[in-house]
């Protein structure tokens, strides 16, 4: 049965993109035959981050091994592997003079690490080109390989992002082939193999979880160590995806900004258009 898709209330508008900075860096990515998640996974931030010319760069291509329920990017059985991608996101972060890079991959379960040394040499060519950019990484589960994880932790990015995306008990129908405990224990390790890297992790709320359930994941992830954590209303990118269970008001926000400042996130970036690169540059310590 195809989901209906509801009307979004008003805090939820976005404006069309458009303006030099967004077709500038529109050109650069056609032009280095580049993905990013803002496009692939239809993010409503598209048009203000382009605008100020930032962007999440997508590696290992734009198909994605497994089917997530909330996500629009490209499900099925991955054909080719870019080695040259690293070289061109590098070149692309130097023409955009990129302060702070935000790189991200689809899951790539067939290739033996995942491609965790795709997002190492990616680390490593930004760093050749643009040393004084800081880069943050937004990796897929790798399966829990250690090895993988730790192939890319000693690229030494700044900011190590894991999504758990939503709470343990919608796990089976919004992000199967994942498991919540396995994401925790990723953040754990990035921890104890690289201690001086920033952790990050991220939901969506919308879903059918409830506020206590938020809350216990919030103090779970904050027991393995995550100093910043992002909350976003999941919309539904098309019908054929996850409905909307319920939107959640900016206030509703702004107390789970509280309760994840309580249990000792450094930095919580919570509101209805929050994705997990959205102000990614603002939270690098100064």
């Amino acid at each position: 049965m195809v989901a209906t898709r509801s009307p979004r209330p008003e805090w939820l508008k976005v404006r069309v993109p458009g303006g030099e900075s967004y077709s500038r860096l529109k050109s650069v990515m056609r032009e280095l035959e580049l993905h990013t998640v803002c496009e692939e996974a239809r993010c409503p931030n598209l048009a203000e981050c382009w605008g100020q010319g930032t962007a999440t760069f997508m590696i290992l291509g734009d198909v994605c091994t497994r089917s997530c329920g909330f996500c629009a990017v490209t499900t099925g059985l991955p054909t080719t592997l870019d080695l040259a991608e690293p070289e061109r996101v590098a070149n692309a972060v130097q023409r955009m003079k990129l302060q702070h890079a935000v790189i991200t991959s689809v899951n790539r379960d067939e290739l033996p690490d995942g491609g965790a040394f795709l997002f190492a040499r990616t680390i490593e060519a930004v760093r050749r080109r643009s040393p004084g950019t800081t880069i943050e990484v937004l990796i897929p589960d790798f399966k829990g390989s250690r090895p993988a994880l730790a192939r890319v932790l000693d690229a030494r990015p700044e900011i190590l992002n894991h999504n758990v995306e939503t709470v343990p008990r919608l796990y089976k129908r919004v992000r199967p082939g994942a498991r919540f405990d396995q994401s925790v224990e990723l953040l754990e390790r990035v921890k104890e193999i690289a201690p001086a890297v920033i952790r990050k992790t991220g939901i969506m709320v919308g879903l059918g979880e409830s506020r206590d359930e938020i809350a216990s994941v919030m103090e779970r992830l904050g027991e393995a160590g995550v100093q910043i954590f992002t909350i976003g209303q999941y919309l539904q990118p098309t019908k054929n995806h996850l409905p909307v269970e319920r939107f959640y008001h900016p206030n509703e926000f702004a107390d789970l900004k509280r309760i994840g400042l309580a249990v000792g996130f450094r930095h919580v970036e919570s509101g209805p258009l929050v994705r997990s690169s959205y102000h990614a540059a603002n939270q690098i310590p100064t």
